[in-house]
């Protein structure tokens, strides 16, 4: 996302795919006394399972953006509808299935934002980023009836060119399966030519499955560019997912042109 003066982007994830789809799908045992000493290994494991597991399935990803002014009034709009598929001889494909609305005036969206609707924003904490992240445990809440732990992640070092998340993430006691993760994208960029800075956003996830799918990503709040602030809102639904299988195909209608 980028604004004509200075410059706003979201962040960048990218997150390779594990082991095979041929491995144990079956979650870790809980532990429902206190966090495990290995919690963030076992957490991982499932969240690399769960990656593997929706990696089966295709989904419509509904995206909307909203400028706002100081009073909290719309300024600006953007919406776009994909309808996403994996494959293992394709990866990810996405389908424009509603041609997108854009009236946005101060912010221009970039390349780089749709990826982390893809990526950081659906922030997968899989065994091969585990070893990157500082996990530190911060008691425990109930979410939506969920009893969880509760687990901040920020990265060890900032490598060139990657982007991270940096957060708490809540983590089913039942199950070690992350329900809910907020926070957002490190790190903020500042430079005499540009500026890239990152809201704060909360990932809602659903059972699907057996297994916690993200469902909803929303975030509402200021940006300080050194031009001003500015209020952003989105909101990303995930919808319809339907399993197929990774031998499977699936056929979508014609996309927008």
């Amino acid at each position: 996302m980028r604004r004509y003066a200075p410059i706003l982007a979201f962040a960048v994830l990218l997150i390779p795919v594990g082991a095979c789809l041929g491995q144990n799908l079956s979650p870790t045992p809980a532990v429902n006394t206190k966090p495990p000493r290995d919690l963030a290994k076992r957490v991982a494991h499932n969240e690399t399972v769960a990656r593997q597991l929706r990696d089966q399935y295709t989904f419509r990803q509904n995206f909307r953006f909203e400028e706002l002014n100081a009073t909290g009034s719309r300024q600006g709009f953007y919406q776009e509808v994909r309808d996403v598929v994996f494959s293992p001889d394709k990866g990810r494909d996405e389908v424009m299935v509603q041609r997108p609305t854009d009236s946005l005036k101060r912010i221009r969206l970039t390349e780089e934002d749709f990826r982390d609707v893809r990526d950081i924003q659906n922030f997968l904490f899989t065994e091969d980023v585990l070893w990157m992240y500082r996990v530190r445990h911060k008691g425990e809440e109930v979410v939506d009836g969920e009893p969880c732990w509760v687990m901040h992640v920020s990265p060890k070092n900032e490598l060139a060119d990657m982007r991270f998340f940096e957060g708490h993430l809540w983590v089913s006691k039942k199950d070690e399966q992350i329900v809910r993760a907020a926070g957002h994208a490190v790190p903020e960029i500042r430079t005499t030519k540009h500026e890239n800075l990152f809201p704060q956003f909360t990932t809602v996830r659903q059972r699907i499955d057996g297994y916690w799918m993200p469902t909803l990503t929303f975030a509402d709040d200021d940006l300080a560019f050194s031009s001003g602030v500015q209020r952003v809102r989105l909101q990303v639904d995930f919808e319809n997912y339907k399993r197929f299988g990774s031998t499977s195909s699936v056929t979508f209608g014609d996309p927008v042109r």
